[in-house]
């Protein structure tokens, strides 16, 4: 069953102007919650899944004690050079039948179960076979070459947290340890609609006063490569009639809602001023270039984020914000993305004032050069790059060798 937020979640406390980019950050950490339901469902279909609560081993894992190699198998203590080897053998899934006595030694194979008796293992490069005679060339200490039952993970150990994201690697932890299914939190249903009078479907004709929706497709592909569940709301144009019908149309259908384009204060933003008169609305300034205002709001429970209509804008405004709030609302941990301390590759003077994001790549050397114009309105800019340079909120002028941190895109997926 889906959760909500408050009605008044995103409300700025009294006073508040322009906010710092860590301010904002830190009130949607503080105020964001799992919207999505939760299910349990089969190791198979569990990636990309948050978990919804911690879980546990079953069992240990190894269950027994067993052979790291081929090789034969004895008790340490009572180990010659010369044993007599027993008929027979240890393999995966078919264990000897019987103890090994002391002085004697039994062939194993990788994986097997260490017989009753035995707690040593010789590899068998190192052995010798004449009938039921095994000579080894040295003996190796005691307990060599063995896995101990639980060595990796006992049974009861915590082995992963709710709100982790379920990886290929995880399942096999899971599987390893006992379990068959998994209690997750469902995918997160990511709404985006484009408004405007201007917008025109991507491919189809367009006069010169008119843009092509670069914004839809980008959004819809992003929510997807982070591995939410995009829902197509379409294109409305500039009339309060229809971005009403969107907007509810939205809420049943998605758990959060991007939006982008009429989120200022125009006589045409006819987002921001349908939230504020029927929603609830409230326009977090940010210090950050580029992007500024920030439309964060909720309708009909749903929340809706309101996004610059410039593509650069939405789509920084996207990853900086958008990406840790939805990992809270689909049920993960908060975490922001983990940049990297390189040397620029690039001149710049900053004025102290607000957070600034430059679409950048790595040289061939492991420097940050940036893309060849700050222009908001250059898209190509975002597919030229490969990630993002985050300036200080303070003043700094950076030339080349300066360090800066340099963030990759996929640094921000949830």
């Amino acid at each position: 069953m889906s959760e909500r937020l408050p009605f008044d979640c995103f409300a700025l406390p009294s006073g508040v102007d322009w906010s710092p980019v860590d301010e904002v950050l830190g009130r949607l950490e503080a105020r964001l919650k799992p919207v999505v339901g939760v299910r349990t469902v089969p190791l198979a279909e569990a990636a990309g899944h948050y978990l919804a609560e911690d879980v546990a081993a079953l069992r240990s894992n190894p269950a027994a004690p067993n052979s790291a190699v081929d090789g034969y198998a004895f008790a340490g203590a009572a180990a010659a050079p010369e044993m007599t080897l027993l008929a027979g053998r240890a393999a995966a899934g078919a264990p000897f039948a019987g103890a090994v006595p002391p002085g004697a030694a039994v062939r194993i194979l990788t994986g097997a179960v260490v017989p009753e008796g035995a707690d040593t293992v010789a590899m068998q490069e190192d052995a010798t076979v004449d009938g039921d005679r095994l000579t080894l060339a040295a003996l190796p200490r005691k307990g060599a070459n063995t896995r101990l039952a639980g060595e990796d993970v006992k049974a009861g150990e915590a082995v992963l947290a709710a709100g982790h994201r379920l990886r290929p690697q995880d399942l096999a932890l899971l599987a390893a340890c006992g379990h068959g299914t998994v209690t997750v939190r469902e995918r997160l249903r990511v709404g985006v609609l484009s408004t405007g009078d201007e917008i025109r479907a991507p491919g189809s004709e367009a006069a010169p006063h008119q843009v092509y929706d670069a914004n839809r497709p980008m959004l819809l592909g992003q929510a997807a490569a982070w591995g939410f569940t995009p829902v197509d709301l379409g294109h409305v144009p500039d009339d309060p009639d229809w971005v009403r019908d969107a907007l509810n149309d939205g809420a049943a259908m998605a758990d959060v809602i991007l939006t982008s384009g009429g989120a200022s204060a125009g006589d045409e933003d006819h987002v921001s001023a349908l939230l504020s008169a029927e929603g609830a609305l409230a326009t977090w300034r940010v210090a950050v270039k580029p992007g500024r205002p920030l439309a964060l709001a909720m309708w009909n429970g749903v929340p809706v984020f309101g996004l610059p209509g410039n593509p650069v804008a939405a789509f920084v405004c996207t990853l900086v914000f958008a990406a840790p709030a939805f990992r809270r609302l689909a049920g993960g941990s908060w975490r922001l993305p983990a940049g990297v301390t390189v040397p620029a590759a690039f001149t710049k003077r900053k004025k102290r004032g607000r957070r600034e994001y430059l679409r950048a790549r790595l040289t061939a050397d492991g420097a940050a050069e940036v893309f060849r114009s700050e222009g908001s309105g250059l898209i190509s800019g975002l597919a030229w790059a490969d990630g993002l340079v985050e300036l200080p909120d303070a003043a700094i002028d950076v030339t080349p060798g300066t360090p800066v941190r340099y963030i990759p895109y996929t640094a921000f997926a949830p």
